[in-house]
């Protein structure tokens, strides 16, 4: 296939590899390392809690600052530098700084976490995949097959995650830092500035003014997204980050069997999320951006509400596998709608405040209350008024966000007739000529 001979593909791709590959390595079992008695800190649903609102509060700062700099940076990758940076000092800091501190000192620990986690990891996420879709649009390959090969970096490393976790945690955390220095070799010698782009864009955008950047917070279509995401990314990791590890685990008959199995079963997930991310865009071509977000919120409520009904291992793990659909139908179709509605050359400031950003206002905002609610009335308990918020979510979605139609201010949609030709969807025609150009 052309897309794999294409040099900004295959840089975006291992780029994205790497980084989910460094994350997911010691992500997958960082709950279970703060409750663990035996292979971790032992810390309760409240202080949990407080370490991931902690985190979510640092991390919405850092996505602002990473999404409104990157936009006027366009491609070039100092922030991708800094983020790589950040994962290689992982190891490091968590043996020497951040476990001693939780232990002997929670507040401090707290503190700094809040403020290295989030350069590194949890918001250099969103700036690594707003990057990457960018990098799409302008040379001219389907973001989607390249963030398939980070959900398969972060197989991968979930499937040996679990066997790592059980001899020593820190292990985990050294491994971290080894694939994140690969990913910092990538960034500083891997260019991509020779590689043709595609018509209608360049390499080189004009950038967004600081104006232009405040006055997205003025546009109501923006507070829509803010207000789907809160109530529906955020306590699907709420539910997926803070809770389902320890109470997964604890269904077997031993933790150290339960940790292994949740390990192998992340990594068999995650690589049929790393497939679905390559299927979904052929799928939303039929369907649309809109569709496929109301499809990945109906997913999720499922996924969660089945964990609430179900407590044996068999079923539950097969629920799990929901994670695998969700996920790309989320992440792409959110993407996909953001840069059909909104200016494309905006996009990742957009991306970062609208999606990655108002979630992690909702997990500030909800991860503690949550964890001492946890506390108070269980697991699965907590798990149902999870699905009942994210049901009421997806209805709201479903009167509030805009046809695929509507108001298109950056590259339209087009969608794949029955013919097999592309077509643009009703009302698209005349700004397809426009967008491409002044997007970028």
């Amino acid at each position: 296939m052309a897309v794999f001979r294409n040099p900004a593909y295959q840089q975006s791709s291992v780029t994205l590899w790497l980084f989910f590959a460094s994350w997911g390595v010691w992500w997958s079992f960082f709950q279970i390392w703060l409750t663990s008695e035996e292979n971790g800190l032992g810390l309760n649903g409240s202080q949990v809690g407080t370490v991931y609102s902690a985190n979510s509060i640092a991390t919405l700062f850092v996505m602002f600052f990473y999404g409104t700099i990157q936009d006027k940076l366009a491609l070039k990758r100092h922030l991708m530098i800094l983020a790589a940076v950040g994962m290689a000092c992982v190891a490091p800091f968590v043996i020497f700084v951040y476990q001693p501190l939780l232990k002997h000192a929670f507040g401090f620990g707290v503190v700094a976490g809040m403020l290295f986690i989030p350069i590194g990891f949890t918001a250099a996420a969103g700036l690594l995949e707003a990057f990457s879709e960018r990098m799409s649009r302008t040379y001219g390959f389907e973001y989607g097959q390249a963030r398939g090969w980070g959900s398969l970096g972060y197989a991968l490393a979930a499937l040996v995650a679990g066997f790592m976790f059980t001899i020593n945690p820190m292990i985990n955390f050294v491994a971290g830092s080894i694939l994140g220095i690969l990913c910092l070799l990538v960034q500083i010698f891997w260019k991509t500035d020779k590689v043709p782009t595609t018509p209608g864009h360049t390499a080189h955008p004009a950038t967004p003014s600081i104006r232009e950047i405040a006055a997205l917070l003025k546009v109501p279509s923006l507070w829509q997204i803010i207000v789907f995401v809160i109530f529906s990314w955020t306590f699907y990791n709420l539910f997926d980050q803070q809770m389902f590890p320890d109470w997964y685990t604890g269904l077997f008959d031993t933790k150290e069997t339960g940790e292994r199995t949740y390990g192998v079963l992340n990594s068999g997930q995650v690589f049929l999320e790393a497939g679905m991310m390559m299927a979904v865009p052929i799928l939303m071509r039929k369907t649309g951006p809109r569709n496929i977000l109301l499809l990945g919120v109906t997913v999720m409520s499922l996924r969660i509400l089945g964990c609430a009904i179900f407590d044996d291992a068999v079923t539950v793990s097969v629920i799990k596998m929901f994670h695998a659909v969700e996920v790309p139908l989320f992440i792409l179709g959110m993407f996909r709608y953001i840069t059909l509605h909104f200016p494309t050359k905006l996009s990742a400031t957009l991306y970062m405040v609208g999606f990655e950003v108002s979630a992690q206002v909702g997990n500030a905002i909800f991860a503690q209350p949550f964890g001492a609610l946890r506390d108070r009335i269980g697991y699965q308990e907590t798990f149902l008024v999870i699905a009942g918020l994210v049901t009421v979510a997806g209805l709201w979605a479903f009167f509030s966000l805009k046809k695929d139609d509507q108001d298109v201010q950056g590259d339209p949609f087009l969608r794949d007739s029955r013919s097999g030709e592309e077509k643009p969807v009703a009302g698209e025609t005349s700004a397809v000529g426009e967008t491409s150009t002044a997007g970028e």
